[in-house]
């Protein structure tokens, strides 16, 4: 039996996205020595899973139905009971539900992630989820966020005491997204090309990019817009481009594994989201060189400086969202000024080998708190 402490992180399926693609960094540059890791999905997971490289990392389906279901708590607590972890490592609202089930099982250290929220409640309002959440307080040893947006709101609104959340910001891999290298352009040198990459559901609002493309498409002609991810929503896109007549300069390729090649084609990067943590995919494209137009939710007016590396617009405004990459499209020279701004800033604030140890870091400190408070509660015992 190895003395290397493991970690199961819980999440709801493991398919293309920044969370689980920022999870997945983690699990394969975490020294091993230091971590083992297994992933459990409460649903299933997706050929994303193969991005693991990591050797001995194992992966559970606990096939959960929608709504309430008993069974899978009972099913997790089984499983951890077998697997004997150290940390459980959950994430968002749809995993906080399992930390008694893992207190039960004899999990020592258990952590919450808020990585963003869901399109249903953009703004953290919904009475029931938020009862949830500090009802399930007591059996966490830390709820961190991952923008100052959301550790304040966790704060405030949720009651998370200082002591037990942190701020724990995103990382990127800035060698392997950069501007140099090859690129996959779907139009012509002629065009100027809107991308953006996300899984699409509601909560990136791509329907209103859209509409804020076909705006903008009327006034200029040359330009083509690039939506690139699958997900639920991906065939009401496509009818969407093809009633507004725009589908010829629409390119909604749906998932895709080369997107640092394809980020490279664009000029420039949109994120329509209607709620967002800290974008990962906004700084792979500030990594890549490029201007990025957001949304003002969440962390992104963390990570889009507003007139240096991008233009910040209110969501759900395809008006503002059209005018603003506009000026973009018709400046080749403030692409380039604020594309190179934010690759610099990326590699100023947002370092993948920092993210990495930051996380480390935290599990190093709640792990050596929970074996001194261990040992004091043995000495009293005595």
């Amino acid at each position: 039996m190895t003395d290397i402490p493991l970690v199961v992180h819980l999440i709801y399926r493991l398919d293309f996205g920044g969370l689980e693609t920022l999870l997945v960094e983690r699990i394969n540059r975490m020294p091993a020595a230091h971590y083992r890791h297994a992933v459990v999905c409460l649903t299933d997971y997706t050929a994303f899973a193969d991005k693991i490289t990591k050797p001995g990392v194992e992966l559970f389906a606990l096939n959960k139905q929608p709504g309430l279901s008993p069974g899978t708590h009972a099913a997790l607590w089984k499983l951890l009971r077998r697997l004997r972890p150290t940390i459980l490592h959950t994430y968002n609202l749809s995993a906080v539900e399992y930390a008694p089930a893992a207190m039960l099982a004899g999990v020592p250290v258990r952590i919450n992630g808020l990585h963003g929220r869901d399109a249903g409640d953009p703004q953290g309002r919904n009475r029931k989820h938020n009862m949830l959440r500090r009802l399930m307080l007591p059996f966490y040893d830390c709820c961190y966020a991952n923008s100052a947006d959301m550790l304040a709101w966790n704060r405030t609104v949720i009651g998370v005491a200082e002591n037990k959340s942190r701020l724990l910001a995103n990382g990127i891999d800035a060698d392997k997204f950069n501007p140099q290298g090859g690129a996959v352009r779907q139009f012509g040198p002629e065009t100027i090309v809107i991308g953006t990459v996300g899984r699409i559901q509601d909560v990136k609002d791509h329907a209103t990019l859209l509409r804020a493309f076909v705006l903008l498409h009327a006034r200029l002609p040359q330009v083509r817009l690039a939506i690139v991810g699958g997900g639920p929503l991906l065939a009401a896109l496509q009818a969407q481009a093809a009633q507004a007549g725009v589908a010829d300069a629409v390119w909604l390729p749906g998932a895709r594994t080369d997107v640092a090649d394809i980020l490279r084609g664009f000029d420039m990067f949109a994120l329509s989201s209607i709620a967002e943590g800290t974008p990962g995919s906004a700084l792979e494209a500030m990594a890549s060189g490029l201007p990025v137009v957001g949304t003002r939710v969440g962390g992104v007016p963390e990570v889009i400086a507003d007139g240096v590396t991008g233009a910040l617009v209110p969501p759900s405004d395809p008006v503002a969202m059209a005018d603003a990459l506009e000026r973009y499209v018709m400046d080749a020279a403030l692409r380039l000024e604020h594309g190179t701004a934010g690759r610099a800033r990326v590699e100023r604030h947002y370092n993948m080998a920092a993210m990495v140890a930051a996380y480390e870091s935290l599990y190093d400190a709640l792990c050596e708190h929970k074996k001194q408070f261990r040992k004091s509660a043995k000495s009293c015992v005595e």
